[in-house]
């Protein structure tokens, strides 16, 4: 019963994993959430893997102290040069959004030709590239980096003239190459889905890494016996370590409902605001 009283805990470089923290109230509304986002030190995706790996161990080592029962990275670039750090670093299970993702393109692909969108570093990782085809050889993946596209999110030109053009931009080479099946892979790109879809044509399939990161998280704590069965506490608690002037419209637009109360921690991880 202790275990699920416990919140899980949540981590983005910014407010892109917030994709994530809705999907996963969407799908467990019992749970309650501690999500980090590290507005102060975005973005990641420009950022080597060493410093992204200090990054998310500080962070980790901050959201330990409410005591989650586990971790979901909600965050691609993290997720790509991390993960291994933090399975490591804690006893709890740690997620992230690449396994997810990948793993839903290749059940859904029809003739094995994968396209990849995300930040630059995790293009350049090639997360996504080795966790496909560990489990299939024969798929072919073709990854286009669309740096412009997460700050169109940030501004709300989420149906944008603008934002269209950019991502027709991006991704007439991903599309030229025959993919049947696109990755979003960074947790902004859920909410131009409808852009992306309308560019690439009804024949490709959109996998959006945030739904296929929470039925993992849903599957993790049911079989593990850790779901929650009613819902106890806050639905969910939001540090931040800067908040901007229009960060709460930001957030609230990602969410899709109003937040009471958005915490901030200063560079020591301590309460300030």
């Amino acid at each position: 019963m202790l275990a699920e009283r416990r919140p899980i805990g949540m981590f983005d470089s910014g407010i892109g994993g917030l994709t994530v923290l809705k999907a996963i109230l969407e799908q467990m509304p019992n749970e309650n959430v501690v999500y980090f986002g590290d507005t102060a030190r975005l973005p990641y995706g420009s950022k080597s893997s060493e410093t992204v790996t200090r990054f998310s161990e500080e962070i980790v080592t901050f959201l330990m102290t409410k005591r989650p029962k586990m971790i979901v990275v909600a965050c691609n670039t993290a997720s790509a040069y991390s993960l291994p750090r933090l399975e490591d670093l804690v006893p709890i299970p740690v997620v992230g959004v690449i396994e997810p993702g990948a793993n839903a393109a290749i059940r859904v692909t029809r003739n094995k030709k994968i396209g990849v969108i995300g930040t630059r570093a995790t293009i350049q990782s090639g997360a996504y590239l080795e966790a496909i085809q560990s489990k299939d050889s024969a798929v072919k993946v073709f990854q286009m980096a669309c740096p412009l596209l997460v700050p169109l999110v940030e501004e709300g030109w989420t149906d944008h003239e603008v934002t269209r053009m950019v991502a027709k931009r991006y991704l007439e080479h991903v599309v030229d190459c025959g993919v049947d099946t696109l990755i979003l892979g960074c947790t902004h790109y859920p909410l131009i889905k409808d852009v992306l879809a309308d560019v690439v044509g009804q024949r490709v399939i959109l996998v959006d890494s945030a739904d296929e990161t929470a039925r993992v998280v849903e599957n993790l704590l049911s079989t593990g016996g850790k779901a929650a069965s009613s819902l106890i506490g806050p639905r969910c608690e939001l540090y931040v370590s800067d908040m901007h002037l229009n960060l709460r419209m930001q957030i609230e637009r990602f969410l899709g409902f109003e937040i009471p109360r958005i915490r901030v921690v200063n560079s020591e991880f301590q309460e300030v605001a």
